[in-house]
């Protein structure tokens, strides 16, 4: 209750120093990490060793590499794809639309599930799970591209289990910037990831030359994974690193945690910006080396693969280690970058996030504009635009951990997947195959065409990425009261607004009337 006598701490200007920076939040904690617990208590409070944690977030760290290779190894053989199964553009949009759509659907399941039950066990039985219809997919005949289809949204299942869950047990094993480092750590992987699912599917389909096998790889990588959760992993408590007292959290229904996130400012808008993140990123994973072969073969670098067979081209192979090296420099660059700026300006992390989106779309824009012209330009824009998309992977997850309660973390990572996927990268693979067939229809067919039909529906990546950073811009307006709210009532310190009571119907003066159950005497 004393929160509503304080100043409210939003008041502070947009990009100046508010009420604390961590460094005066430090001299006054002493050793304590976060407002939490002192740094040697940590793990006193799991009973999980340092060097065991690090080995945990290791292994978490592989199975998001798996889980992201798996993605996009689907869009590094999408050529042979459509040429095994003549599809057309829209129709190879639909792989990872469907994908999308299934895992954004079933993540609020396991977030609900993950805040509640052990999460050792959901991790298991979700990448075993995913393991063997990955594997399945591979085995379907070229009349079956529905099954496909099937088998692509199945997926969803094991991926929405393990992204829900994964990023709140390291939450629970570290704090601070120990935290910050240790999810730069963990989200490494998702362009690193997506770079060697395009590099893998390539290699593996030309070493192999079919490209089915490429998608056999990621299940024997997934035995491994399921293996070492049972070995290594240790489930730490929820939310102990964060309270001052021993205490248990105060666990409320699913009803409850939704109204409290829906209220949660800062957590909504640094979502809608982490859709836009989901939108480009989800247009360029499927479409980019596409576009690169098409201008390829509009300005006659390269030869149409026969009608098929495998297609033997590198633009998939380029743009991955672009993807690899641009996702190494852009995450660890971003969480530099913020926690040097928090130092003195407490909203740092959405405003590195809104001047990551911002600066990145001119750059994305110009790649496509100049891809005729010029492969080595195109190749350069990319490189710097997805450098600086990179820069939002850690930050957002970040922002998440530090304004939601330890007991909505879960449930928080889900509705964050299910809005970001929603209007993200569910839709924008497909729309973007959408137009670029309706630019297509009723013209002369050609590879120019069918390359300035894909530059033109692409641009709109661009423009989405303009967007989400006004989102981060409106969400540092918010981000230091959420965070000190959130600290306070983990730690037991400010009391939310408790659940309606429940009511039951009494007789009074001849007729009913519903009263609490607390003023009934029994």
């Amino acid at each position: 209750m004393a929160s509503r006598c304080s100043p409210h701490p939003d008041a502070a200007p947009f990009l100046s120093q508010a009420d604390e920076t961590e460094e005066e939040a430090a001299a006054k904690g002493g050793s304590r990490v976060g407002g939490g617990q002192p740094e040697g208590g940590v793990q006193a409070v799991t009973g999980i060793s340092y060097p065991r944690s690090v080995m945990i977030v290791a292994v978490l760290c592989y199975i998001n590499l798996l889980n992201y290779m798996d993605r996009f190894t689907v869009a590094g053989i999408l050529p042979d794809i459509e040429s095994f199964f003549r599809i057309g553009d829209s129709s190879s949009g639909l792989l990872q639309t469907v994908f999308i759509s299934s895992y954004m659907v079933l993540a609020p399941i396991f977030g609900y599930l993950g805040d509640r039950y052990h999460r050792k066990r959901l991790l298991c039985l979700g990448i075993a799970f995913w393991s063997a219809v990955t594997l399945g997919s591979s085995f379907i005949p070229q009349e079956r591209f529905w099954l496909l289809l099937v088998t692509r949204g199945l997926v969803g299942v094991g991926e929405a289990s393990y992204s829900t869950i994964a990023p709140t047990i390291i939450a629970d094993l570290f704090v601070s910037d120990q935290r910050s480092r240790m999810l730069a750590f963990f989200y490494f992987a998702v362009p690193v990831g997506s770079g060697l699912g395009y590099i893998v599917g390539s290699k593996v389909k030309d070493l192999a030359e079919d490209w089915h096998w490429a998608l056999r790889v990621t299940p024997v990588l997934g035995v491994v994974a399921v293996v070492l959760l049972v070995v290594v992993l240790r489930e730490p408590p929820r939310g102990a690193v964060e309270r001052l007292s021993d205490s248990s959290l105060r666990y409320t229904s699913w009803a409850a945690d939704l109204r409290a996130l829906s209220r949660n400012r800062s957590f909504v808008l640094s979502s809608l910006g982490f859709t836009a993140v989901a939108f480009v990123t989800g247009s360029l994973a499927l479409w980019a080396p596409a576009f690169l072969y098409r201008s390829c073969l509009a300005t006659g670098q390269s030869r149409p693969c026969p009608d098929g067979d495998t297609c033997s081209s590198q633009e998939s192979l380029i743009f991955g280690l672009i993807t690899c090296v641009t996702g190494f420099l852009g995450v660890g660059a971003g969480v530099e970058i913020s926690q040097r700026l928090r130092r003195s300006n407490p909203r740092a992390d959405p405003l590195v996030c809104a001047a990551g989106l911002l600066g990145s779309a001119p750059f994305l824009f110009l790649a496509l504009v100049c891809a005729q012209g010029s492969s080595l330009a195109t190749y350069v824009f990319i490189f710097i635009g997805e450098t600086l998309l990179s820069l939002n992977w850690a930050i957002v997850a970040d922002i998440l951990l530090y304004v939601v309660v330890p007991t909505r973390r879960s449930t928080a990572e889900a509705f964050q997947i299910v809005m970001s996927h929603l209007l993200g990268d569910a839709g924008s693979p497909y729309l973007i195959g959408v137009i670029s067939d309706r630019i297509q229809r009723g013209r002369p067919p050609s590879y120019l065409l069918e390359f300035r039909s894909l530059q033109y529906a692409l641009m709109l990546s661009a423009f989405a990425g303009v967007l989400g950073g006004g989102f981060f811009l409106a969400t540092a307006l918010f981000i230091q009261g959420d965070r000190k709210r959130a600290e306070l009532s983990a730690q037991g310190l400010l009391q939310e607004e408790a659940e309606p009571e429940e009511r039951i119907v009494v007789p009074k003066r001849g007729r009913s009337t519903k009263v609490p159950v607390s003023s009934v005497l029994i």
